[in-house]
């Protein structure tokens, strides 16, 4: 069995939200992994390799605008497709 799609390589940085500059839609076609500091993590919105950080959405507080408020954290960053 040939794989003939061929992945785009997964940025630096990527954002989950479309309205956001970060956003690459050919990257979500396919489905992501994030590991951050060598723990698996299924609720990252956006994150940045070169920085170390993740973004997730809070369990409860969300903006003026009504979307959850996102809590930024530091570590190790990997993204992988899975």
């Amino acid at each position: 069995m040939n794989d003939t799609t061929s992945k785009p390589a997964l940025p630096d940085r990527l954002a989950g939200n479309p309205r956001s500059p970060h956003f690459v839609a050919e990257c979500f076609e396919h489905q992501i992994g994030i590991r951050l500091n060598g723990k698996e993590r299924k609720d990252v919105e956006e994150y940045c390799i070169s920085e170390g950080w993740v973004k997730i959405p809070s369990p409860k507080a969300l903006d003026r605008r009504g979307q959850p408020i996102l809590i930024t954290l530091k570590g190790t960053v990997e993204a992988y497709y899975v």
